[in-house]
């Protein structure tokens, strides 16, 4: 189930309640926080380069821009639910203005919190009180970065998907520009060997430098990319058939495979639970 949900004061905010048995989401990465637990089964996560396991007792917290994969750990599957909230929600808890709060874990072992995220998503997602539902959401994410986060990333590497946004100090000197081309020439983007030649590199050297700085090659990046800007032309009510082409894939089951292998659900049913937004 994907839903999203209007709120007093607030931007609307993105809710997944999901069983996944066999489903295993491509590497992607999102312009939100992604705020999830486990409420049965193991889940394991890609994340900065190494795997993670979170199960129920955990609440995984996954930072915007940064690449992530995730699937069952086990036979069986698992339940989970998740919430994507924008930066600015979670800055909010320390003061107005502040810095984005860094979660140096991807995986916390937190029963109690991650108890009052699975309570919070149900009232988010039910149709409850709009007051009640907004206070239950704050107050968690104010005990989440009270408890768990620090104002800077520090002085380590903190993954791929900092390195890119980094400038040249944090690398993504191969990356930027790569990303800047294909979104420009989404619906028919240049060819690896062009790419290449223009940066000075070779197509390998080209793929290397790419997936150490991202966590994926460019024709992933390319397809998590032309997913986001499906789902904003979805968002706006137009049809998957049309939307498949205007974003560059090759025909509308094209859009559904790699939609679903990002964000879990069809262009069509996300379309409808966005287009059905429920105040509060």
């Amino acid at each position: 189930m994907w839903k999203r949900v209007d709120g007093p004061g607030r931007p609307a905010l993105d809710l997944m309640h999901a069983r996944l048995v066999h489903h295993r989401f491509a590497p992607h990465m999102h312009e939100e926080f992604a705020l999830g637990t486990c409420t049965g089964g193991l889940e394991v996560i890609g994340y900065r380069g190494e795997q993670h396991r979170a199960g129920p007792g955990t609440v995984v917290v996954v930072e915007p821009g940064e690449t992530h994969t995730g699937g069952p750990a086990e036979q069986g599957g698992f339940t989970y639910r998740v919430l994507y909230p924008p930066a600015g929600l979670l800055a909010e808890p320390w003061d107005a203005g502040g810095p984005v709060p860094h979660f140096p874990q991807l995986v916390i072992h937190d029963p109690e919190l991650a108890g009052g995220l699975s309570t919070v998503h149900a009232v988010l997602a039910g149709a409850g009180d709009a007051l009640e539902a907004d206070s239950r959401l704050i107050e968690l994410l104010g005990t989440l970065v009270r408890r768990h986060a620090t104002r800077t990333a520090g002085t380590g590497p903190r993954g791929r998907g900092a390195a890119v946004r980094g400038g040249a100090a944090g690398g993504g000197w191969v990356a930027r520009p790569v990303m800047s081309r294909l979104a420009d020439q989404m619906a028919d983007p240049p060819t690896l060997a062009q790419v290449a030649s223009d940066l000075g590199l070779s197509r390998y050297q080209l793929l290397r430098a790419f997936r150490d700085e991202v966590g994926m090659p460019p024709y992933a990046w390319l397809a998590q990319h032309r997913v986001a800007r499906a789902r904003g032309l979805l968002d706006r009510g137009a049809r998957p058939a049309d939307v498949a082409s205007r974003v560059g894939f090759a025909d509308q089951a094209h859009l559904t495979r790699w939609f679903r292998r990002v964000v879990g659900v069809t262009p069509g049913a996300y379309r409808n639970s966005v287009q059905d937004t429920t105040p509060g």
